[in-house]
């Protein structure tokens, strides 16, 4: 258990390196969220636009 605890307590720089990991996991968190909803945005925007061109395609065929 010693091992386990001198692991966490990092060589007695803990108080300095688990909130830097708690940042680092926060912000790589917030870039993957932000992510996921543009790319729901972009696929929205991109569905509209393929609707649009498929009712004007059937406007102009004969």
């Amino acid at each position: 258990m010693t091992d386990f605890g001198s692991f966490l307590a990092m060589g007695g720089y803990a108080a300095y390196v688990w909130p830097a990991y708690g940042a680092a996991i926060v912000i790589l968190a917030a870039i993957w969220f932000d992510g996921q909803r543009r790319r729901r945005a972009v696929e929205r925007a991109l569905a509209t636009l393929e609707q649009a061109a498929l009712e004007a395609a059937r406007r102009n065929e004969p």
